[in-house]
């Protein structure tokens, strides 16, 4: 069978609906492996430095639980902002998620596990009734992303982006093999091949396998790559490392 070979530019951008639905399905599956999760687990430590299962859920639940109130989400970039400038930290991201996690410490498994059922409902309806005002709004994601809209990135993409990479996160370092799927985890990751092209610019042939995998092409005469789709984005989140393309980072 001949391969199918699709041009990044042909990659439509993930639309509200779209993404929405996208979301949906996420919040889902991240419940889902929540529920698998064995007591031993949640102590496990996770590629994510510092973080164990436990504390990783913990940062999921909270930007959940800042997207299902507008209050919580702006009081969280506040505070953010406040200890990443206390620690001098380079982006006020990580001092957004440092404070999600200390002020879920006191969380049980199975309290995090609740709070969670309960919350990403809520969540879903949140990012779909974000302000339309404040969706053009820009926020600055650093290099090499740079600044980007609040509404059509962050709400629309990113916060699902960042469940899914936790949901791979937390399955390898419990042991368990996530749900993978075309159309939902192979959508996620094309659009991630679209941007990271669009952030650098450069031509290559990309053979993504698996079930989230896909190939792709951008510009010519670039180098060809042929991994796991699911590895590839590990590498490119800074996740593992890698040399020639996959030294061009996609911070997720």
């Amino acid at each position: 069978m001949k391969e199918t070979m699709l041009r990044v530019e042909d990659i439509a951008p993930i639309s509200h609906r779209e993404g929405m639905a996208l979301a949906e399905t996420e919040y889902q599956r991240f419940s889902d492996m929540l529920e698998e999760l064995q007591p031993g687990d949640w102590s496990t430590q996770t590629v994510c430095t510092d973080w164990n299962v436990r504390q990783l859920v913990a940062h999921v639940l909270g930007f959940a639980e800042s997207n299902a109130s507008f209050r919580v989400f702006l009081s969280g970039m506040r505070r953010g902002k406040k200890r990443a400038a206390e620690k001098g930290y380079d982006h006020f991201i990580h001092g957004q998620n440092e404070v999600q996690v200390e002020e879920r410490e006191h969380l049980a498994p199975a309290e995090l596990v609740g709070r969670w059922s309960e919350i990403w409902p809520k969540a879903l309806r949140g990012r779909k009734r974000f302000p339309p005002f404040m969706r053009p709004i820009p926020v600055d994601f650093g290099p090499p992303i740079g600044k980007k809209p609040m509404g059509s990135y962050l709400m629309d993409v990113v916060f699902t982006r960042d469940t899914w990479m936790h949901r791979i996160d937390i399955c390898r370092a419990a042991g368990l093999d996530p749900v993978l799927t075309p159309d939902h985890d192979g959508r996620l990751i094309a659009d991630m091949v679209a941007e990271w092209a669009a952030v650098y610019g450069i031509a290559f042939t990309l053979h993504l396998e698996g079930a989230a995998g896909g190939s792709f092409v951008s510009g010519s005469d670039g180098d060809e790559l042929t991994m796991d789709a699911v590895e590839w984005i590990w590498v490119l989140s800074g996740r593992g490392t890698g040399t020639g393309l996959l030294e061009k980072k996609l911070p997720l």
